[in-house]
């Protein structure tokens, strides 16, 4: 490190004085830092200590449950099973941010899952949508590409979500990042930094064949994933290969082990055992999932990017056991869920895209017509354990307001970062708690249903409390039950702010602009890396469809379709159409399930004129059909076919 002498320090002083810029080679000598070895160093890295803080570009937000599936026909663990010490378990698919998500895992204090997970996660693997060649085709047929994130904003991405997963992982615990050689080296050094080179365990090569494109370089025949764990500690299995032909040719299938000779050279000798075969070595070689016409790409819904189950076989075999917690928060397809369900681990997915959620959960509720892991020629034949659906940062207001009292009241607290304190009353009045250092009231609706929160409420609230308070006072409320418009009303010098259920953005209270994740309108934009900022509430959007039974085929015609959502960086109207995302359908609905059979991307379907033709071989006596829109609001249509 640079030590200032008395000239250092004169022209510091004069820089100081005059205004002028001071050099970069004096940031380590003026703010010295313990510092490791070697890090990244780019422009927009947060401190590892703002992540994990609470702060608005990474906050926690409550969990909402949509629905458990499966949850009385096949719990997923009873208390007295020793595998597992939690009765109330169940696997989680969770849509949302997952930063948001892995943010709320980390501070541990939501009913679904405190004491769950922070800490227990044996296994987390992640296959990222990395800056990397799009499998997709354009309109022209030609291969597109499309860099998700840039560089260092890439790598920042997912730190962010690193540093929260390590402190989510169990002490014992392993975790897989999955990459292509184009960002590779930077998540290496990445990884150094977040979790000590020397708990750097593996650089696994998945090699693969694939047909050959004519280019000026070697051909790409293999993925990069790096193993990390937070401590020496760790669980591990040890996986066997199968011995080479020439090994096998010389001893057979008979355990080997050495021996010492008098000379001091090591000598093979045979044993009685039966071999397990060689220790499986840093090289995989497993067949990648081509085209359509893959029974594995049908089983997971054709969903493009998705890794071979043998694959995730390997490693969650090597670092769990039956009954330990896996975690994937790219989830995609849901290979990793799939595969820890067969093998009888629980497990958490994440993702941004509804189209993700659809497809896992699909893959789940069907999971017992898969293949079995042992014997491809054969089925699974097995049920999913219960998992619950859950909603992180977009809820379902009316699933809120459905809340008995004390469910409502903690729901409130932590999506509006809500403190506890010790102070209960002033002067009588029911105090909830502090936001920034300010007193907070949650309107008792419930006891109060023909009542609002208007002037008259105000003032008498603030005869009771106004002298006994500073400058601003939060209430809580349903917005119907909140007469004001504006964000606040001030009554002498104490300013009532009021955060309304649901939340119509105080700009006044937000350093960060609040942000919705954004669906994708086409194949290529599908794996797009998206972040949300702070928290929205589900909104129907506005739909007008016809449905039309030809000879051979059935026909979806949608006419018009708005989203209640402006645009997000603009405030401007979205106009028909332009907010579609997808569709997504089920050609054959029970009543029950949905279970999705096709999806259609709204730029698709714009050069038919928004109709979607159904075969009607395919059609059961039912179609639902499921809108999205930009920001993941549905809409939910039930079709009757008579075929």
């Amino acid at each position: 490190m640079k030590k200032l002498n008395k000239y250092d320090i004169e022209f510091l002083i004069d820089a100081l004085k005059n205004g002028k810029e001071i050099p970069l080679e004096y940031k380590y000598a003026l703010f010295p830092t313990k510092q490791k070895e070697y890090e990244l160093v780019y422009a927009g890295k947060m401190r590892k200590e703002d992540i994990l803080a609470d702060n608005e570009e990474a906050k926690a937000v409550p969990l909402q449950i949509e629905k458990i599936f499966n949850g009385k026909k096949y719990p997923l663990y009873s208390k007295a099973c020793p595998a597992h010490k939690c009765g109330d378990w169940h696997n989680l698919l969770v849509f949302g941010d997952n930063l948001q998500i892995l943010k709320t895992f980390y501070k541990n204090e939501d009913p679904l899952i405190k004491n769950k997970i922070k800490g227990k996660v044996k296994l987390i693997y992640i296959d990222p949508p990395f800056a990397t060649k799009d499998e997709f085709q354009n309109k022209e047929g030609a291969k597109a590409y499309n860099d998700k994130k840039k560089g260092a904003e890439f790598v920042e991405f997912l730190r962010r979500r690193l540093i929260l997963a390590r402190e989510i992982l169990a002490d014992d615990g392993s975790i897989y990042v999955h990459l292509d050689q184009k960002m590779s080296h930077y998540v290496k050094v990445l990884m150094d930094e977040l979790f000590v080179k020397n708990y750097f365990k593996n650089e696994i090569i998945w090699r693969y064949r694939r047909w050959p494109a004519p280019q000026k370089n070697f051909q790409k025949m293999h993925d990069t994933i790096f193993r990390y764990t937070k401590t020496n500690q760790v669980l591990w299995n040890q996986l066997y290969e199968e011995k080479s032909a020439s090994t096998l040719k010389a001893f057979g299938d008979i355990k080997l082990t050495t021996e010492i000779t008098e000379r001091g050279t090591i000598k093979k000798i045979k044993t009685d055992e039966v071999s397990k075969g060689t220790y499986m070595s840093d090289v995989w070689e497993i067949p990648m999932i081509q085209g359509s016409a893959s029974r594995e790409r049908d089983e997971s819904g054709n969903y493009p990017t998705q890794k071979p189950e043998a694959l995730l076989e390997r490693i969650i075999k090597a670092s769990t056991n039956e009954g330990d917690l896996v975690m994937d928060f790219f989830c995609g397809s849901g290979t990793t869920l799939a595969v820890a369900e067969k093998l009888n681990r629980r497990w958490i997915g994440c993702d941004i895209g509804k189209l993700a959620i659809y497809t896992t959960q699909k893959r789940l509720l069907e999971i017992d017509k898969s293949k079995d892991l042992e014997d491809l020629k054969k089925k699974y034949g097995k049920p999913a354990k219960s998992f619950g659906v859950v909603a992180s940062g977009l809820y379902d207001l009316g699933k809120i307001f459905a809340l008995k009292k004390d469910e409502y009241i903690d729901f409130v607290k932590r999506l509006f970062e809500i403190e506890e304190i010790s102070k209960k009353q002033i002067s009588g009045v029911e105090i909830d708690g502090k936001k920034r250092e300010f007193y907070v009231k949650i309107f008792p609706y419930w006891d109060f249903k023909n009542t609002s929160v208007d002037e008259k409420y105000l003032r008498e609230l603030h005869k009771n409390i106004g002298k006994k308070i500073d400058g601003r006072f939060y209430v809580i409320a349903p917005a119907n039950n909140v007469d004001f418009i504006s964000d606040y009303y001030q009554i002498d010098n104490v300013r009532y702010y009021f955060l309304k259920v649901p939340y119509q953005v105080i700009k006044e209270l937000h350093k960060v602009q609040f942000k919705k994740l954004r669906q994708p309108q086409s194949k290529r934009n599908i794996n797009d890396l998206d972040e949300a900022i702070g928290f929205h509430f589900i909104r129907q959007p506005e739909v007008n469809s016809e449905i039309k039974k030809l000879k051979d085929k059935i026909v979806l015609r949608i006419k018009k379709f708005e989203s209640a959502y402006a645009q997000d960086e603009t405030g401007e109207k979205l106009e028909n159409f332009e907010s579609l995302a997808m569709v997504l359908a089920d050609k054959n609905y029970k009543g029950d399930e949905f279970m999705m059979d096709d999806y259609y991307f709204a730029e698709d379907i714009a050069n038919d004129k928004y109709k979607i033709e159904f075969p009607k071989k395919s059609c059961g006596k039912n179609i639902m059909a499921i809108y999205v829109d930009i920001y993941g609001n549905e809409f939910r249509e039930v079709f009757k076919i008579k075929i």
